[in-house]
């Protein structure tokens, strides 16, 4: 039963990461007109990220990639034997 709890959060973690992108970016123009009207648009933009940082985010999104995998592959493998053993018991 745990691992359903965990297969939940981690698919519960990645929505929350794409919603979270999807109002970041349905809000960007918002954000831009408010400055606008207050007077702060000559803000400095942010820093780009340093090498360190774009490294380490790539490194999180292919463990993320690499545990989907795994999971597939698990699940796939677990199906597998399921229906070898079905089978066995069948012939028997």
């Amino acid at each position: 039963m745990s691992k359903h709890f965990e297969d939940a959060r981690y698919y519960l973690g990645r929505a929350t990461e794409h919603a979270k992108a999807g109002v970041v970016e349905e809000l960007e123009p918002v954000e831009a007109r408010v400055k606008e009207l207050v007077g702060r648009e000559d803000e400095e933009p942010e820093p780009e990220p340093s090498r360190l940082d774009k490294l380490q985010a790539d490194l999180k999104d292919l463990e993320e990639r690499a545990e989907g995998e795994a999971r597939e592959a698990v699940a796939s493998a677990r199906k597998r034997v399921a229906e070898y053993r079905g089978k066995d018991t069948a012939a028997e």
